[in-house]
């Protein structure tokens, strides 16, 4: 996704064309995967085992992820975080690996994702990488190692490089939001309740240092975000290197803090179920399912 390795002069060529700034390749991989999720969830459905109609809001919320892919992948985000501006770095990688994974996994119905996982040695791999301890440090921690002054430098003048930690990274984004999106059941004993806001939690302590390291950092880490063109005189690169440690952290910040009060919001209201007498009480709810109740979940 990243055409373009020379940083350029902006006051000699302009920022940028209009196809580097509105990347039409992403574009088309972004419409082709709407196309065929309209396809499998909709003429083709009945090819597939267990399969039942899909909601209009899961289909909403499958759009406004690609609207996410494309925004951080192929809009000028991309293109000035890789060029010029450190700042749009990490609000391109707060949306791939903060804000995207969830919502594509709440798009997708239960029995999609059983077809997709329904591979034995598959199943292994997914249940030992969703493990709540092995995905949060997982993704927390390549994460950080991203972003260590040396890999990033290296990467930035590496497109493939830069391109294969983003895929493994996101990958590893997966696994962390599975525990509490969990649209198909693999731990036998799924993350429920109070359970769900501990790991959450912890996942914010955990890429807390990294964030902190960026914005109190008394000089400018990344040689290759020095050595670029001014967008803005009075903009710094030091300046906008705290900018991005700050940006990360709001979004995640906001992302977990929404999904946190969703959950707990929930627990508490089954816990007032709980109360009442057996004959009163209401179905259980699908905790993990942030997009709707009554979205359908897969089996494993």
């Amino acid at each position: 996704m990243h055409n373009h390795h020379q940083h350029h002069n902006a006051a000699d060529t302009g920022i940028g064309s209009f196809s580097d700034l509105w990347n039409p390749e992403v574009l088309l991989i972004t419409l082709l995967l709407v196309i065929l999720y309209f396809l499998v969830t909709g003429p083709l459905r009945s090819r597939f085992d267990g399969a039942e109609p899909v909601t209009g809001k899961k289909k909403t919320v499958f759009v406004l992820a690609m609207v996410i892919l494309y925004a951080a992948a192929g809009s000028p985000i991309n293109y000035l975080g890789h060029h010029y501006l450190f700042s749009m770095h990490m609000l391109q990688m707060a949306l791939l690996f903060i804000a995207l994974p969830p919502m594509i996994m709440l798009g997708i119905p239960g029995w999609l994702w059983a077809v997709m996982f329904r591979n034995r040695g598959m199943q292994a791999v997914l249940r030992f990488c969703t493990r709540p301890v092995v995905a949060a440090l997982l993704f927390n921690s390549l994460l950080s190692f991203y972003h260590f002054p040396e890999v990033l430098d290296y990467a930035a003048q590496n497109h493939n490089w830069m391109n294969a930690i983003h895929a493994v990274i996101f990958l590893a984004a997966f696994c962390m939001w599975w525990p509490i999106v969990n649209p198909l059941p693999v731990q036998e004993k799924p993350l429920e309740g109070l359970r769900k806001v501990a790991y959450l939690f912890l996942n914010g302590v955990l890429i807390t240092p990294s964030c902190a390291l960026i914005i109190f950092a008394s000089e400018p880490l990344y040689q290759s975000y020095m050595n670029a063109p001014l967008l803005f005189p009075s903009h710094t690169a030091f300046a906008d290197q705290r900018l991005g440690g700050i940006i990360m952290k709001l979004v995640q910040e906001g992302v977990y803090s929404s999904v946190l009060a969703y959950i707990f919001f929930q627990w508490y209201k089954q816990e007032k179920q709980n109360d009442l007498p057996m004959d009163q009480q209401a179905p259980r709810p699908q905790l993990g399912d942030l997009a709707a109740s009554g979205a359908d979940q897969g089996n494993a």
